[in-house]
């Protein structure tokens, strides 16, 4: 085979991935070799290699055990996909449980799968091109890994000829369709990798194409390390599938959290996988407390909880650290009962949250293996206590801390060092130390890992925030504040009047004023309408205090349709306004999951708070947060993270700023080290200069055009290339408008957005293009924008390519006035008929498309007149019109007969009379026909026999032998395309 020819799916992705696999330590046997040790195709098991592996890990199982377990592995019985994925997995990890009497009684005895301790003991085998059989039919995924006759991981390969925007997508599609039609290889499945060797990702079952992650290091290895030129898919399958690291994959970063009524299952990615290893590295290495202590910053979205989960999940197996107590803390009550959930959610075996400051050392003294969830404020003195006793000196503890920074130097975290003198104390935190910190480093230790926003942003864990300020001018009639407020408090000495004003003339009054917050409110609707609805996404609305918050509920109540909820904590002497929106913990939850519902589940659009939901509050639908209120330092950062969560077609977070917070941020940002917060807040006005030349880069293909003359600018766009190149400057000018758009700034490139926007439809149109020059892609803001723009001045714009077979097509040509324009419009006419019907019919259609080549060509050597070429159009339209009432010429009962009729007339000799053809077509259809039953296409054995009597009939026909194997494979592919259906 030379070079060119493996330039293909299988030579460039699929091969080399088996290889790579290979110098792994797996075995490679082809599918079919794998198809002998099953019985059917049906079986997804390898059950030969299973009942040896069992055999080999657990000499002891008798035959009788041994069949049962075997049984209850490939004959689960689940209601659905996840419940059997989660079943079997646990039974993985777990063991399984027989009775059996080993000379000392019938006792229940552990049985093993998988050797995860002495990986050696393991059969590893990778496998491509293995074919499975279901009720739906049979797939063939391209390279599937058994380990002791389980497949546990199944990759499919796509080509990397394909646009690089739909490698992994194609891919992933394709492993979705697998999910459905073979239910019970996913089962057993871990994870699945899409991959084109330039791109790939993993993922779990049902999982969307935006939840695969690429893995960027294969830690503990580096890239380097693969060398200067490793691929992408050279670094996964390096980080998930060496075998040891499959292991520490299946065993410690895998879980199944129930999420609105359906269990969802989460693979740890390559920053949680790191950070867990780095910290249990220092835990054992470390030669004192102190030692193995340190910081793990993982930026504010990108997964702090679960990779606390998973550390715990690890330290747990680890048999050096005889099963630790795990104590969790945090300072917040919401963080508490959000981390505590997701450890239960996980399945993490019993947390315990300490429900008071007494319960707290009840659970602290009860030795290894407790895990215990409490707030640091519980570590306070009890009653009579003059100072906080010990509770353990053991060095087997553990404590993770998250928000480290926040409350660590307190009294109440000395008091949890005294309690627990030897413990490791491991920090997690979402935003990172401050440079003239020392009283973290000295806590907590060095850096473990570090997780930057700008990484974050880059490799898709979280989305950039940009920022804008958006500041009200608040004007007082007639005369100054001051002299105002002499003429009020005339009747008091100078002293009470300064100490009035110093209580009530304060910053927060004015800016909770209710004439300010009619404005702001109404500013936040209109900017909400304009930029953040179109998109399908939700806002916060942060208030200086609990009382604003009520003024702006009932304002925006006044003033809007949106619904909105205020979430605030209670005060004991609130009155009734205020009670009005006190919610108890379980409304409260309700709100806050109707919040994170699309909004055509639910229409609850604003969330109104004042110091609830800034931290830990996890909705990735919010995009805007509206500031009004001074926050500072880590909680300004902390508050504005809530934004930058991942969301479908959600490409940024936004933070419009009422009060002014930009020189705090400054302040926030100036105390932490420049690279570690480089990219945390991206200011509106740092997207200009992109702005900028991406603008340039659409508009230059309309150099020296005048902008009036349509023709003239849909010609520019007449080759397919230059199409493709400007549909490319069009999405990149509209994405950065998108982002821009809530600034004035963006208003000098406005009618160059709607112009261009109006050139691209009428090129869809004028080209019969069907895929990839949609504004769908769009920003939301920008597509009504463009559509609105379109409807108004261009009613008669017609959007869809208009069938060249229909009377309306003859009304479109006069309304175009040049020969030149309508000559091309013809032309992408004919030629999307052709390439539509060119599969139906390739013999009447491939010589169509020649003749439609040669006359370009010809029209191009200026070998006729536009006039000649026009007409020649015209009479292929004629042709192409006629070749509907075709086949009735021919005496033939139905339209599908005709390609079978015109192939065979083509490849007979000449002068066999056309009833004869009729009858050799009659004859094919039927047997086609006969067994075509569903899903025909999908079955090797109808498709041969169909083939076998296709061949036998072209024999005794006048067809010479040499062609009748080239002509039943064309009829063949006509079959498919015609009687496809058959049988529904």
């Amino acid at each position: 085979m030379n070079e060119t020819q493996e330039w293909n799916e299988q030579g460039l992705v699929e091969n080399r991935l088996v290889n790579h696999l290979k110098q792994l330590g797996y075995t490679y046997v082809h599918g079919s070799e794998l198809d002998k040790e099953r019985e059917t195709q049906l079986e997804i098991v390898l059950k030969k290699q299973l009942i040896d592996s069992i055999k080999k890990l657990n000499p002891w199982i008798n035959k009788n055990n041994l069949n049962k377990v075997v049984r209850s592995i490939t004959h689960m019985e689940f209601t659905n996909v996840m419940e059997a994925n989660q079943n079997f997995h646990e039974l993985l990890i777990n063991k399984m449980s027989v009775q059996q009497d080993l000379g000392t009684g019938r006792k229940n005895q552990t049985v093993q799968l998988i050797d995860f301790d002495n990986i050696d003991k393991n059969e590893f085998i990778v496998t491509n091109q293995l074919h499975i059989t279901s009720a739906h039919g049979t797939i063939i995924p391209d390279v599937m890994v058994y380990v002791n006759g389980l497949p546990l991981v199944v990759i499919e390969c796509k080509s990397p000829t394909l646009a690089p925007a739909e490698q992994i997508g194609q891919g992933v599609k394709q492993l979705r369709r697998y999910q459905k039609e073979s239910e019970l290889l996913f089962h057993y499945n871990q994870f699945v990798v899409a991959t084109s060797n330039d791109r790939a990702k993993v993922g779990t079952i049902g999982a969307n194409v935006q939840h695969y992650s690429a893995w960027k290091e294969p830690y503990p290895m580096t890239v380097k390390e693969l060398g200067s030129h490793a691929t992408a898919q050279e670094i996964l399958i390096a980080g998930v599938l060496d075998k040891q690291r499959l292991f520490d994959i299946i065993q410690n970063f895998i879980v199944y959290e129930p999420e609105d009524g359906r269990v969802i299952k989460k693979m740890g990615r390559y920053q949680q996988y790191r950070a867990v290893n780095k910290a249990v590295e220092r835990i054992l290495s470390g030669t004192h407390p102190q030692a193995r202590g340190g910081v793990v910053w993982a930026t504010q979205g990108s997964g702090k909880s679960l990779s606390m989960v998973f550390l715990s999940m690890k330290l747990r197996r680890i048999k050096e650290l005889k099963n630790p107590i795990i104590v969790v803390v945090t300072d917040r009550q919401d963080l508490e009962t959000q981390i505590t959930n997701t450890f239960r959610r996980c399945g993490f075996p019993n947390p315990q949250q300490a429900e008071s400051v007494a319960e707290l050392k009840e659970l602290l003294q009860k030795g290894p293996g407790a895990t215990v969830m409490t707030l640091v404020q519980k570590f306070q003195e009890g009653e009579g206590e003059k100072e906080y006793p010990v509770l353990t000196a053991s060095e087997n503890v553990v404590v993770l801390v998250d928000e480290s920074h926040r409350s660590q130097y307190s009294s109440l975290a000395m008091n949890m060092r005294t309690a627990l003198p030897n413990a490791t104390y491991i920090g997690f935190t979402g935003t990172p130390i401050d440079k003239e910190d020392k009283s973290t480093v000295r806590t907590f230790g060095t850096y473990i890992d570090k997780y930057p926003i700008e990484k974050a942003v880059e490799d898709g864990a979280t989305v950039p925030i940009f920022y804008e300020a958006r500041m009200v001018d608040l004007h007082v009639q007639g005369e100054s504040i001051d002299s105002l407020f002499d003429r009020f408090f005339r009747d008091y000495s100078d002293e009470d009047r300064e100490r009035i004003k110093k209580k009530y003339a304060t910053e927060e009054a004015i800016t909770t004023s209710p004439k300010r917050i009619r404005t702001v409110v109404l500013d936040i609707i209109d900017h909400f309408e304009k930029h953040i609805k179109p998109n399908g996404f939700k806002a916060q609305i942060v208030a200086i205090s609990r009382e604003a918050a009520v003024n702006y509920k009932e304002v925006f109540d006044e003033l809007s349709d949106y619904e909105s909820k205020v979430i605030i904590s209670g005060g004991h002497n609130d009155d009734d306004r205020m009670k009005r929106h006190h919610l108890s913990r379980p409304e409260e939850k309700e709100v806050i999951k109707r919040f994170k519902k699309p909004m055509e589940e639910d229409s609850l659009s604003f969330l109104i708070v004042c110091d609830k939901l800034l931290t830990g509050f996890d909705a990735p639908i919010e995009q805007v947060m509206y500031l009004d209120k001074p926050l500072k330092e880590h909680n300004l950062l902390q508050a504005i993270a809530r934004t930058n969560r991942t969301y479908d077609k959600k490409s940024y977070g936004l933070i419009v700023d009422y009060y002014g917070v930009s020189r705090f941020l400054e302040e926030a940002l100036g105390i932490f080290h420049e690279e570690d917060i480089k990219g945390a807040l991206n200011h509106v006005d740092e997207e200009i200069p992109r702005l900028q030349t991406r603008h340039r880069k659409a508009i230059r293909f309309f150099d020296y055009k005048n902008k009036e003359n349509l023709d003239a600018n849909l010609a520019v766009l007449e080759p397919e290339d230059i199409r493709n190149e400007f549909d490319t400057a069009f999405k990149k000018f509209s994405e950065s408008m998108d982002m821009i758009m809530p600034s004035p700034k963006a208003r000098p490139y406005l009618d160059d957005l709607k112009w261009l926007g109006k050139i691209r439809k009428l090129a869809k149109s004028r080209y019969h293009i069907e895929d990839g020059m949609d504004i769908s892609d769009c920003g939301g803001k920008v597509r009504e924008l463009i559509e609105e723009y379109i409807y108004a001045s261009t009613p008669e714009i017609l959007f869809e390519p208009i069938n060249i077979l229909s009377n309306k097509f003859d009304e479109k040509l006069d309304e175009i006035k040049t020969p030149e324009a309508k000559a091309a419009e013809m032309e992408h006419a004919i030629k999307h008929e052709i390439r539509i019907k060119l599969e139906e019919n390739p013999v009447k259609y491939t010589s169509l498309k020649e003749r439609l080549e040669q006359l370009i060509e010809q029209r191009k050597a200026r070998q006729m007149t536009i006039e000649e070429l026009l007409e020649e159009y015209q009479a292929m339209r004629e042709e192409m019109i006629n070749m509907e009432k075709e086949s009735e010429s021919f005496g033939l009962d139905d339209t599908k007969q005709l390609p079978f009729y015109q192939l065979l007339e083509q490849e007979l000799p000449d002068g066999y009379e056309g009833e004869s053809i009729k009858d050799l077509t009659e004859i094919i259809t039927d047997t086609i026909q006969e067994l075509a039953v569903i899903d025909w296409i999908e079955k090797d054995d109808v498709k041969r026999e169909m083939r076998r009597k296709i061949k036998k009939q072209l024999r005794v026909s006048e067809i010479p032998n040499k062609n009748v194997e080239n002509v039943a494979r064309q009829l063949m592919d006509l079959a498919k395309v015609h009687y496809m259906q058959i049988g529904y």
